[in-house]
């Protein structure tokens, strides 16, 4: 008896291999901290890293966003993807053209901090094609003053929104439960607490807390995360 076998029954759909940048995406609610989790992530990566870039896709906050840090990624030399200078103040939707130059280098270790929210993260949309044979890394990061993501069911569905926007799985949370300078020991823990019951529910990996500089002497009274410290380099007009 012959058999036949039909060899396509038994594969799997996959994708084309491909070879790209490594590649972090920043998301989370507005006023998370995106944006300063990248920049001190770009200059935790530059350390040991010869090529490091940061993409400004954040087109809906006019305020706190990568292109106002350039001078200090350059001084580090790290790649800044933005808008062109004359559009640098803007608030307009502009995406810089740059981008598949940088996820297709397999030099590159490539961090995107996008908009906030559903908004923000359609920006992200428009890559799928380009870097999803690539599993990106996609955090998102959570400060649970903001009031929308105060809450689990919140939180939740901020995150199920930014992936239905974005075509991406989320694959890690970070806390960053901060009001700024006024920020204690007590508002990161708490945020910590809302963070993995997140983690717990979704079954999605809790990474980090974020600690700022001004409690850098309290790191040992957090529990429940590895924490890191991070320096703010952004500030708004009237901080300046």
């Amino acid at each position: 008896m012959n058999l036949t076998i039909n060899e396509n029954a038994f594969k799997t759909e996959v994708g084309p291999v491909k070879k790209g940048a490594d590649i972090t995406i920043m998301t989370g609610h507005f006023g998370s901290g995106k944006t300063e989790t990248a920049i001190n992530l770009a200059l935790e990566v530059r350390r040991n890293h010869g090529k490091v870039a940061v993409a400004d896709l954040d087109i809906v906050n006019p305020y706190y966003r990568a292109r106002d840090t350039k001078a200090v990624l350059e001084d580090h030399g790290i790649e800044l993807i933005a808008p062109a200078e004359r559009l640098a103040a803007a608030d307009l939707p502009i995406v810089p053209g740059d981008m598949g130059r940088l996820i297709d280098d397999p030099a590159y270790k490539l961090i995107v901090d996008a908009g906030g929210d559903k908004d923000g993260a359609t920006a992200l949309g428009q890559f799928f094609n380009d870097w999803k044979y690539l599993n990106p890394e996609v955090l998102f990061i959570l400060n649970a003053n903001r009031p929308y993501v105060s809450t689990l069911e919140g939180a939740v569905e901020t995150l199920r929104k930014i992936e239905k926007a974005s075509r991406l799985s989320v694959t890690g949370i970070i806390n960053n439960s901060n009001v700024g300078n006024e920020t204690t020991i007590e508002d990161v823990q708490k945020g910590l607490e809302l963070s993995r019951k997140l983690s717990d529910a979704l079954g999605i990996p809790l990474m980090h807390a974020v600690l700022p500089e001004h409690l850098s002497d309290q790191i040992g009274e957090l529990e429940g995360a590895p924490v890191k410290v991070m320096t703010r380099y952004l500030k708004l007009p009237w901080e300046m």
